[in-house]
């Protein structure tokens, strides 16, 4: 159960997978090689969380700042954006990444060989750890995962798009400006990155959501024990309530149809003429029809 003892086997698989792959001729046995090549991504996975889960139980007020990982999309952060760090690191080391000029390759090349570097020496370290003490972290253990700690989050915000490192370790926010205009971004070739408008676009709609929920709890649409209880009905209620409350109760917050769809958040841009119908119907409502509807839509029907 020591999270030590799951990372030496962990540390062992990487290990292991990484010598088949190093012994075999990818040319004669091009299928066993990209089935390695999965397995070595599975296994990388793995370790790394594993290692994330040390540094949480060894260093938790030591971690270094991740402010910036709210620009990126969701759907990437739980993909494991450490691994493809990682990924990037590597073939950038090689020299086989095309996305980056040479240029800008040679200013992240050094950050990608200490980031490297720094991980080899963590795995020395706590392999060595796990075979002596599996129960501590002593000083020199967590000096190396504070390093690491840091040279992975400012290697991984340099691949951000339009943010850079700041001076003493901290890190640039959202709207920082770039080190490097010309940058080639590994992360916004995988997917599509919030812009700093977007994120307060989308801060301005929890707002919406957490007024929704204090006018239904005022309104008895809602209780309390519902909310505490994590009641599933709420995951439709809310977002039905939200829009009544976004076009009539707040007109000019993040529903606003007075802004033009580009201005809305994506998350609500494409049902730009759909919300304009809605917003129509219900203006129409008396008092109590539009009563009527909102209790309507806490159902589960």
């Amino acid at each position: 159960p020591r999270l030590l003892s799951q990372f030496f086997f962990a540390d062992e698989r990487v290990t292991r997978v990484v010598a088949e792959i190093n012994g075999l001729d990818a040319e004669l046995d091009p299928q066993q090689y990209l089935v390695l090549l999965n397995q070595l991504h599975l296994s990388q996975a793995h370790l790394l969380a594993i290692l994330e889960r040390i540094m949480e139980e060894c260093i938790p007020t030591q971690r270094h700042s991740r402010d910036y990982l709210v620009k990126f999309p969701e759907e990437l952060l739980v993909d494991n954006l450490g691994n493809h760090m990682l990924f990037a690191a590597e073939c950038l080391l090689a020299g086989t990444f095309l996305e980056v000029e040479e240029a800008d390759g040679a200013q992240l090349r050094p950050q990608a060989r200490n980031l490297l570097c720094s991980l080899e020496l963590v795995r020395t370290v706590l392999r060595e750890q796990s075979l002596s003490q599996p129960g501590s972290y002593p000083e020199p253990v967590r000096a190396v995962l504070v390093q690491f700690d840091r040279l992975f989050a400012e290697f991984e915000l340099r691949w951000g798009p339009g943010l850079g490192c700041g001076g003493g370790g901290g890190c640039a926010r959202a709207g920082g400006a770039s080190q490097s205009p010309r940058l080639s971004s590994y992360v916004s070739s995988l997917v599509a990155v919030k812009s700093p408008e977007e994120i307060y676009r989308q801060q301005e709609i929890i707002v919406l959501f957490c007024e929704t929920v204090e006018r239904a709890l005022r309104l008895g649409y809602l209780t309390q024990e519902m909310i505490d209880g994590y009641e599933p009905l709420l995951m439709f209620t809310i977002p039905r309530l939200a829009i009544i409350s976004g076009l009539l109760i707040y007109p000019e917050g993040p529903l606003s149809l007075e802004q033009s769809p580009e201005q809305m958040s994506r998350v609500f841009s494409p049902f730009y003429n759909l919300l304009k119908k809605i917003r129509d119907l219900l203006r129409v409502l008396s008092e109590e029809e539009l009563c009527l509807l909102e209790r309507s839509l806490c159902t589960a029907e």
